[in-house]
């Protein structure tokens, strides 16, 4: 099978699956030889029918394959890259018991590829649609040793436990003790987890009840539904259709937002910190610092129109670290210097105490330059009703109903 470009002669699906495997390595996101051979040979585009093929072997793009009533994507095939640093991250081994929780096929596949014959994966999906798609994606590919499983994946898979492997393709905004039961001593667990309204994925090794944190990467994911399904919340502060500007919390207090709203249309005041960046430096980080020393730190959503009216400086749809108090909010944000390889972070106000607040957020970053650059937050994640006195010291907390998530720094 080959895709057209009107420049160039066709290009068959291996050379895209060879081109796609180059990419993951030069980004340096595929390393191990196993994991490289899994990649070179399973056909992706076949688990999305009807998609363009050079986009189903684009590093950076998933396959949306199912959207619920209001057009929000509630299955995919995650992106070649984000796959790439799941399964590096999980440190698969031939002949391991594999469990992954959330199918589409593909990386069912990939996984079975690096076990072998001598190993098993087992899947599990809530959704019918998508396990049928999964068996019929991999009986395409012959994996034999993949066993498929209509399911809450909160539950796992006790009758196929223990498990060497867990891997969970969804957003998770929990751990469920299932997870932490079903899993072997020393295994490895690795999740997109949901901290204060971002997602990192998170490879964990188990201790005893206790999960330590052994590495994180930033990501997103579609959510999980069934028994851990917990969705953040979008309040709106400003609603002109097409321009709606948002906070995402997840956990945050309930913002005043007809007070933010009013807030909005105040004049902004800007605070710089002095620290600043490389252009391709990542400040996902910095924002975790932010997420663990600040209390109240929803995310600042906005629609691109929101920034050409210049109501705000971002457009992210993700959303970006806004500091809140009262009636008034700052949001972090960056401008060039005089150097073009770097930016200086700083933060817009807006609110009667917008610059007192802008003046807290860049204090933070302050912070994190002078104390935390260069380090990376331990996250670690302990059984529900854990006493404070068991968990890190200064550690910030986040309760779940199975878990208590901590986030700490050296």
């Amino acid at each position: 099978m080959t895709t057209e470009n009107p420049q160039t002669s066709p290009v068959s699906e291996q050379e895209l699956r060879d081109a796609m495997v180059q990419c993951l390595i030069d980004i340096g996101d595929l390393r191990t030889s196993r994991a490289v051979a899994a990649f070179r040979t399973i056909p992706r585009h076949l688990a999305a029918p009807g998609t363009d093929m050079a986009k189903a072997y684009d590093a950076e793009s998933a396959l949306i394959t199912k959207t619920d009533a209001t057009g929000v994507d509630i299955s995919s095939v995650s992106a070649p890259r984000i796959q790439a640093i799941q399964i590096e991250q999980a440190d698969i081994q031939p002949g391991m018991n594999v469990l992954e929780i959330g199918s589409g096929g593909v990386n069912a596949a990939y996984l079975a590829e690096m076990v072998g014959d001598q190993g098993r994966v087992v899947t599990v999906d809530i959704d019918p649609d998508v396990t049928a798609r999964a068996r019929d994606f991999l009986k395409t590919t012959g994996h034999r040793n993949v066993t498929v499983i209509t399911g809450d994946g909160g539950s796992g898979a006790l009758d196929f436990s223990p498990f060497d492997r867990i891997v969970v393709t969804v957003q998770a905004a929990d751990i469920p003790s299932p997870w932490v039961h079903q899993l072997k001593e020393g295994g490895r667990l690795v999740v997109p987890l949901r901290m204060r309204g971002m997602t990192r994925t998170v490879a964990f090794v188990r201790d005893d009840q206790r999960l330590i944190s052994d590495g994180f990467e930033l990501c997103g994911f579609v959510p999980m539904q069934g028994t851990g399904e917990n969705r953040m919340r979008v309040d709106l502060i400003h609603d002109v259709e097409g321009e709606e500007i948002g906070l995402r919390l997840d956990g945050h207090p309930e913002p005043d937002t007809k007070a933010l709203a009013e807030a909005l249309t105040m004049p902004r005041c800007e605070e710089w910190s002095g620290v600043t960046l490389a252009g391709d430096e990542s400040n996902e980080h910095l924002d975790l610092w932010l997420a663990t020393a600040l209390d109240n730190l929803p995310l600042l959503a906005a629609r691109p129109a929101a920034r050409e009216r210049g109501l705000v400086a971002s457009s992210s749809p993700l959303g970006v670290p806004t500091l809140v108090e009262g009636g008034s909010f700052a949001y972090r944000t960056v401008r060039r210097t005089n150097d073009p390889g770097r930016f200086e972070l700083g933060a817009y106000g807006h609110g009667p105490e917008g610059h007192k607040v802008a003046e807290r957020l860049v204090e933070e970053i302050r912070t994190w330059d002078r104390e935390h650059r260069g380090d990376r937050a331990h996250i670690d994640v302990y059984p529900a009703g854990t006493p404070d006195d068991q968990l890190p010291r200064g550690a910030r907390v986040i309760d779940r109903p199975h878990s208590r998530i901590t986030i700490s720094w050296p």
